[in-house]
Formats: structure tokens, C-alpha cells, sequence
């Protein structure tokens, strides 16, 4: 039997999962937890096969679940996502996800995923690997990603000076050729595209 893990924040889909793949005869459902920070602890306690990650869940997401998991304990990880951008994939594979594949698939194919991992394989949906190829590279400067990092939660130009030993000036005109390279007209718009092509 195959020991799964399942952690998604929503209800009904985690549910619905675990009681679709209860019904293949070599999968066991040992776990469902409804965010990152209950699926470390029950990993951790559990030590199961393989762990269903959603990557979208609040407070510790999946992605980062999963690289604290791998940290500790030797169990495969599978990332299920909405948003199966590349830049989310990059992150994910960074973190050490052996699977990875968008909440459109099948029940069945998930298991089949959730069987390829277990036998010590990896698994990346076809379509998000080639929208990943595709994608393009970042046109911003190291310390443009520098400025874009340390500003991500909001923080003020004075603070992401502070942070990157820069003059308050020099960040505004990174800020400034940032906005105007990517077509947005804020920092956190900036933010969420370069996380999203995985820029930073």
C-alpha cells in the first residue's frame, strides 16, 4: 500500500480526493490536514509515501511545506495547483517537489502521478513544463529582483534602502526602470509577475 498525505485548505476538494483515491486498491489515505503547518507536523509524525501538497493554502504554503518536509523526513512530495504558472513550478522543483501537476487533472491520473512518485520517479505535467521552456527570462536587473525582493510584503522605499544599503534615491530609480520594463504601474504588481514567471 501506497501511505498518502493530503493537505488542501479547501474542504470539499480534500475530501473528494481522499475518498476517490481510498478507492484504488494500493493507495491508503493516512492523513488530511488543512493548511502547510499541519501537514509538516502529521509528515513528520506520519512519515507517509508520498504527500499530496495543494500550493495555494494560507499561512505556510505548499511549496514551502514541502522543502520543510523534505528537510526532515524521507517521504516524496506531489504539488497540485490552480495556478500552475512557471515561475510556481520553478519554486516547486527548487523545493524538492517530485510531482507537480494542476487541480484540472483526473482523480485517476492523480493516482497514477501519486504511483509514479512512490516507485522513486518524478512527474511534471507536460503543459506546464512546456509553458515553463517557453517562458520568458527576467529583463530586470540582478538588483532590480534585489529591490523587488525586499519590497514583496509592502515594505516602504526607506525600509528596502535600509535592507540593500542603498540611498533612498537609487531605489526609487530602480523602482522607476522596474515599472517602466515590465508595463506595471506598481511595485506590488511587479512582485506578483516576477514571482509568478519565478523571477524571485
Amino acid at each position: 500500500m501506497i501511505r498518502v498525505l493530503i493537505a488542501d485548505d479547501e474542504d470539499m476538494i480534500r475530501s473528494a480526493l481522499s475518498a476517490l483515491l481510498r478507492l484504488e486498491g494500493d493507495i491508503d489515505v493516512v492523513a488530511e490536514c488543512r493548511d502547510g503547518e499541519e501537514a509538516v507536523a502529521e509528515a513528520m509524525r506520519l512519515v507517509p509515501d508520498v504527500c499530496l501538497f495543494d500550493v495555494e493554502m494560507p499561512g505556510l504554503d505548499g511549496i514551502d511545506a514541502a522543502a520543510r518536509v523534505r528537510r526532515s523526513v524521507r517521504t516524496r512530495i506531489v504539488a497540485v495547483t490552480r495556478h500552475a504558472r512557471p515561475g510556481v513550478l520553478r519554486r516547486a522543483l527548487a523545493s524538492g517537489v517530485d510531482g507537480f501537476l494542476p487541480k484540472t487533472r483526473r482523480a485517476q491520473d492523480v493516482a497514477e502521478v501519486i504511483r509514479r512518485v512512490a516507485a522513486g520517479r518524478r512527474y511534471v505535467d507536460p503543459e506546464i513544463a512546456a509553458d515553463a521552456l517557453s517562458d520568458e527570462r527576467s529583463p530586470l536587473t540582478d538588483r532590480e529582483l534585489d529591490v523587488l525582493r525586499a519590497g514583496r510584503r509592502g515594505e516602504t522605499i526607506s525600509q528596502i534602502a535600509a535592507v540593500l544599503h542603498l540611498s533612498p534615491g537609487t531605489v526609487r530609480n530602480h523602482v522607476s526602470s522596474i515599472l517602466g520594463k515590465l508595463h506595471v504601474a506598481t511595485r506590488q504588481q511587479a512582485a506578483i509577475e516576477a514571482e509568478e514567471r519565478g523571477w524571485i
